[in-house]
Order: structure tokens, then C-alpha cells, then sequence
């Protein structure tokens, strides 16, 4: 409802060149617009009408994210195979191909890595990478399904992010050469 351009349109022209924190304010509250927002990268998505103290405690939690460094700052970097996470830099490679992830693509995407093997559910995931205690789980799908086009040779049959039928998501470290 923005003059001139639509919010899809802001965010798209955002994550092209910038990492910053996007939560969406808007009007449009069906799945289909909810879902639009998450796959251009919006980190959240709040419809009106709004609570104040939510949305207040919605931007906190993204703001809190976004300055989070690595799951374990110790440690400076994450691999598995050709595919490289550069925690201090927030810099992700594939093949040495630089990736382009957002903010959460690579808070998920290093969250896998540093617990490979595990199954978690998509309302573990909402809690230790959104550090979300309720939301939209299907948040998680889209940002997996989003993760799995950046890092997987053929998305449809993944390799790296598995489904676990009945539980969510878990990530098998490929088999190295």
C-alpha cells in the first residue's frame, strides 16, 4: 500500500544488496503474500492489525539475530565438503563460489553444520535460530526450501538438508572424497 512500490518490491531490491534486518508491517495477511515476503527475505512478517508489544518484541528478536555472531564462537570457521562458512566474516562459499544468503539462510545454515547428524523439529528450529517461542512454522520451511536451492545440486532430492518425515529437518554431512 506504499506509494510508488509495493513492500515485495522494497525487500527484493533490499536483499539484493544488503543483509539488513527486513520485518514486513503490512495489510496483507493471506499465506500466499506471508509466503512472498519470507522467500524475498524478510526475516519476519507481521500483519495489521498488530499488538504494538509484539511487533516491539518481533524487531527485538530480529535486531538480537542479526548481531548474534557464530553458534560457537570459538570456532571461526564451518565445512563440510566444498562448502565453506566463514563465521567471523558471515561470508559463505560453495565450490568457492561466494553464496549469497540472507541473514537467516546463514544463521540456519550454520546452525546444520554445527549440529549435523541431529534431527530437529521446525518448532526446535524457530526457538534456537529465530529464537522464536510461537510463529509460523511454515517460516522454516520456506527459508529450507530457499537454503536447499543455494547449497544442493538438485533441491528436489537433497542431500545436505534432509526431511525427516514426521519431525523436520536434519543435516547430513556429504560422504567426503
Amino acid at each position: 500500500m506504499m506509494p510508488g512500490k509495493n513492500g515485495l518490491e522494497v525487500c527484493r531490491e533490499l536483499r539484493a544488496t544488503s543483509e539488513v534486518p527486513i520485518v514486513m508491517l503490512t495489510a496483507l495477511g493471506e499465506e500466499e503474500n506471508r509466503i512472498a515476503g519470507l522467500q524475498l527475505g524478510a526475516d519476519d512478517y507481521v500483519t495489521k492489525p498488530f499488538s504494538p508489544r509484539e511487533l516491539a518484541l518481533r524487531v527485538a528478536s530480529v535486531l538480537r539475530r542479526a548481531r548474534r555472531t557464530a553458534p560457537d564462537a570459538a570456532q571461526r570457521e564451518l565445512s563440510d565438503g566444498d562448502l565453506r562458512l566463514d563465521l567471523a566474516a558471515r561470508k559463505a562459499t560453495l565450490a568457492g563460489t561466494d553464496l549469497a544468503l540472507t541473514v537467516r539462510e546463514f544463521d540456519l545454515l550454520a546452525f546444520f553444520l554445527s549440529h549435523a547428524g541431529t534431527a530437529f523439529s521446525r518448532t526446535d528450529l524457530l526457538a534456537k535460530v529465530w529464537g522464536w517461542d510461537f510463529g509460523d512454522q511454515s517460516t522454516v520451511t520456506v527459508h529450507v526450501r530457499r537454503l536447499r536451492e543455494k547449497i544442493e545440486p538438485d533441491p528436489a532430492a537433497p542431500r545436505r538438508v534432509a526431511t525427516v518425515w514426521g519431525v523436520g529437518y536434519r543435516y547430513d554431512p556429504v560422504e567426503q572424497p
